[in-house]
């Protein structure tokens, strides 16, 4: 049985994981934590998700609840995600994070903090889309040096990071296999008279609009042809079962940085 806490309880991705989380009897919904000030502290986790009540009350201290955790399960705020990473250090609990628009300064924290416990990082927690950053790498290989490379990405009006992780990291998959640096290559957007396109560019995409969970395509085009590589996901429940996944799979980790290729065996 693993003892999993989720920041972030009251969101959108927090209730979703709860509900994954209470579905799952090898899991133990032990913790939830949202920020301090907000409105559903002292709340049950359960009634707040709708899937009934738990007897796990909503808390703003991680720390306050750390010998009851194995796992922190952490879909917050960029913002937030420091001070979550740093009380999950000096509280020896291991980490799931799903955060995404993460600055470089957040990175190096990731990294410091792997050498104290074990974390799963991923942009994306689907077990598809981890499918389809296998798929671009043997697609790159076989024809991406022949070919044009777009990714388009659609999610909803409420995100705040664009372009997604999920879109980032297909093009630091894609860019990596053929040898190339996506912070030269890259081109957000285009607009007015750009001149000739140059092969060696990635170029991406991005649509926000209504309550779209999340569409990734990636398009290799040469003349006469293409090859697309699409993932569309219709519930959030999809991350949600990935990121539970991961924290079994965290169970028998002490320390180090890991991704949903090492949780999937797919390295």
């Amino acid at each position: 049985m693993v003892r999993v806490g989720v920041c972030g309880a009251a969101g959108r991705m927090g209730k979703t994981i709860l509900e994954v989380c209470n579905d799952n009897d090898d899991i133990e919904i032990a913790a939830a934590i949202e920020y301090s000030g907000s409105p559903m502290l002292g709340l049950d986790a359960g009634d707040v998700a709708g899937i009934g009540n738990l007897g796990v009350t909503i808390t703003d201290n991680i720390t306050s609840v750390a010998d009851q955790v194995d796992v922190i399960i952490d879909f917050t705020l960029a913002t937030s995600l420091s001070a979550n990473i740093r009380k999950c250090i000096s509280s020896e609990i291991k980490m799931v994070i799903g955060t995404t628009g993460l600055t470089q300064d957040d990175h190096g924290l990731i990294d410091f903090a792997s050498n104290n416990i074990s974390i799963v990082f991923a942009p994306n927690m689907s077990i598809g889309v981890n499918l389809c950053f296998k798929l671009l790498e043997m697609a790159a290989k076989v024809i991406g040096e022949d070919t044009d490379i777009e990714i388009i990405e659609a999610h909803h009006r409420h995100k705040k990071d664009a372009p997604s992780g999920t879109a980032l990291h297909m093009g630091e998959v894609v860019a990596h296999t053929l040898g190339r640096n996506l912070k030269e290559v890259a081109v957000y957007g285009r607009e007015g008279i750009t001149g000739e396109r140059d092969r060696k560019t990635i170029g991406f995409e991005t649509i926000r609009a209504g309550d779209i969970v999340g569409d990734h395509t990636v398009m290799f085009v040469a003349d006469g042809e293409r090859v697309e590589i699409t993932h569309k996901a219709s519930s959030r429940k999809t991350f949600a079962n990935g990121a539970v996944r991961a924290a079994q799979w965290l169970s028998d980790k002490d320390k180090g940085l890991f991704d949903m290729q090492d949780v999937l065996n797919l390295k």
